[in-house]
């Protein structure tokens, strides 16, 4: 900072000057100060003095007055004054002074950011890449096999899917797509390949010919055989190209919708009727009167998809198909379900032997004695033991006098089980036992056999009925057991829903399509069993889930618990709760059949 100079008017010294400025001064100290509006000095000069060096021009004394501030009192500036102001020249300049700010320090210089490598695209080996990729044909899997279990080549854009019944002419369609060179299948429809359970039945053949079926050959098989050849000769005849191939075979297929009149063409309607043992559909006449007069023809049960009539000491279940008139507010039932149906029906009738498989058997499954395609209306005693049953009990389902003269049924032949356990009257705790571990033993034997799942295992399709036996014997895996029966006689009916496998087909019902099934009351167990089951099998069908026949024994756990009465303690009824608790835990009745619950009702034998 520069030192105030002060400059002289003429004919005065300096001297002189600074005599009047010290006299004025000593007589200022002399006088009272005078307070401020705030009782304080407004001004107040402080007397500080220092002596400073001689100047060297005039070899006198040079004295440094003290600045004299100008602010009114001793507050500092706000800081919002400080913020406004600052980097900038200040605007409170004591007089004489020129105040300068202080210069802002220059930032230290950042690295300079690194260059960004500049990625040039190459298109040229980017469409060759992928131009290689597409040239490579790849076996790629559906998105989803639940849907279909299909495969496809490359870029290939059609899609072949499987039909609901697994047929061998499909399969081999696709086969015959993936791979040109393959040859036609050994076995077109093994589906067919049935026991042979019906004797003395005729059959004719696609050639035309009448050939008598015999104890070691069932008409199943002779119509596997001619099915083969005929269908093989109709290929050559064709004289196929690839892009023909899939017509052609549908048109031969066991799941073609075909009319039946078109000659030699193969539908599951005629499918069905080999399987049957037939050449043309019966009456009913013809079929009832094999069992019994027809005046003697009983109603004895009805569901959605037919009626059940006693006719001797057997029960036939009537099933309408392939009709346009709904049934009872549903759509009537197609031929390849009932192919599957009575194929199923069949395949169980083995366990009666052990037939297929020596090392499991049991004869709880009900028996198939016959299986038939009729065709017409309602004969007149059958209108009338329908009649009958609709005047007692009331009957919820259609009158069967709307069915038009060309409706098409299949009968079942069954043997006479009993009631159902719904009006059946259990006497006491062991009869409820005997029938837990009759139905855990048949599933059992059955998963062994065939993966087999019953699915709608609800009490309207378990029959009871008494008899003399107390034991009843079944081989499991080679082990022969016998169960305590206390009497009863169980036996388990109606596999519309149930999943088999067969050796060389895999028969399901896929109920992702009927998902009415699935909306029950909340709280009721027979709803609940079926979400539950929809939850084990994730809605894949076609699969093996043994697990379901094990929530089937939980739902019958709680029918017993829950609706049927019979004589029984709180001991047993705890002992019921825990066996619930306990069958959780199984994967399949083959697991829940060794239960402590059944330990005492089992005994193992040597034959």
């Amino acid at each position: 900072m520069h030192n105030p100079v002060l400059v002289l008017p003429p004919g005065r010294s300096s001297a002189d000057l600074w005599s009047e400025i010290v006299a004025g001064d000593e007589e200022q100290e002399r006088l009272p100060q005078q307070p401020g509006p705030g009782g304080q000095a407004i001004y107040r000069r402080r007397k500080q003095e220092k002596v400073g060096k001689q100047n060297a021009a005039t070899g006198k004394s040079v004295v440094h007055v003290a600045r004299v501030s100008l602010a009114a009192n001793g507050k500092r500036v706000s800081w919002n004054r400080s913020l406004s102001t600052r980097g900038r020249t200040s605007i409170a300049v004591t007089a004489c002074v020129h105040h300068r700010p202080e210069q802002k320090h220059a930032r230290r210089k950042a690295k300079p950011p690194l260059p960004k490598a500049k990625v040039m695209h190459s298109f040229e080996k980017e469409r060759s890449y992928f131009q290689e990729v597409d040239a490579f044909e790849l076996l790629e899997e559906s998105p989803s096999p639940k849907k279909s279990g299909t495969w496809v080549v490359g870029n290939q854009t059609d899609s072949f899917v499987i039909p609901h019944l697994s047929s061998r002419l499909e399969k081999w369609l696709i086969s015959k797509k993936l791979n040109h060179g393959c040859g036609p299948s050994s076995t077109l429809s093994k589906i067919l390949e049935t026991p042979a359970m019906f004797s003395g039945a005729k059959l004719e053949t696609p050639s035309g010919s009448l050939l008598q079926n015999n104890s070691s050959m069932c008409p199943s098989l002779i119509c596997k055989n001619d099915l083969e050849r005929h269908v093989h000769s109709q290929l050559i005849k064709l004289e196929l190209k690839d892009e023909d191939l899939e017509e052609a075979v549908r048109k031969l297929s066991l799941a073609s919708t075909c009319d039946t009149s078109e000659g030699d063409n193969w539908n599951p309607f005629t499918a069905l009727l080999a399987v049957c043992g037939q050449t043309a559909p019966s009456n009913f006449v013809d079929v009832f009167s094999k069992f019994c007069a027809p005046s003697d023809i009983i109603k004895i049960g009805e569901g959605t998809f037919g009626e059940a009539f006693k006719a001797g000491n057997y029960v036939c279940k009537v099933v309408p198909i392939d009709g346009d008139l709904r049934v009872n507010g549903e759509v009537q039932k197609r031929s390849e379900e009932l192919l599957e149906e009575a194929v199923l029906s069949q395949t169980l009738n083995r366990l009666r032997e052990g037939k297929d498989d020596a090392c499991n058997a049991c004869t709880t499954f009900i028996q198939t004695i016959d299986l038939k395609v009729c065709q017409g209306t309602y004969d007149v005693e059958l209108i009338r033991a329908w009649e009958d049953w609709d005047e007692k009990n009331g009957s919820e389902n259609d009158h069967p006098k709307e069915f038009p003269e060309k409706q098409c049924y299949v009968v079942f032949v069954l043997e006479h089980g009993g009631k159902d356990l719904e009006s059946f009257v259990l006497l006491n705790f062991d009869e409820a036992r005997s029938l837990l571990v009759q139905v855990a033993a048949a599933l059992a034997v059955a998963e062994a056999a065939y993966e087999f799942e019953h699915r709608d295992l609800h009490w309207g399709n378990i029959l009871l009925s008494r008899n003399d036996s107390r034991m009843l014997n079944f081989m499991l895996e080679g082990k022969h057991v016998n169960v305590k029966t206390f009497g009863l006689c169980i036996s388990i009916i109606d596999f519309t829903l149930s999943r088999i496998n067969t050796g060389q087909d895999i028969l399901f019902l896929d109920l992702s399509s009927d998902p009415y099934l699935f909306k029950g009351p909340k709280g009721d167990k027979q709803s609940e069993t079926y979400r539950k089951m929809k939850e084990v099998t994730e809605d894949y069908w076609e699969g093996s889930f043994p697990k379901t026949n094990v929530l089937w024994l939980v739902y019958l756990v709680d029918i017993l618990l829950l609706k049927k009465s019979f004589e029984r303690s709180s001991k047993d009824e705890r002992e019921l709760r825990s066996l619930k608790k306990r069958l959780d835990k199984y994967g399949s009745t083959k697991e829940a059949i060794f239960d402590p619950f059944f330990a005492d009702l089992l005994v193992e034998s040597a034959v």
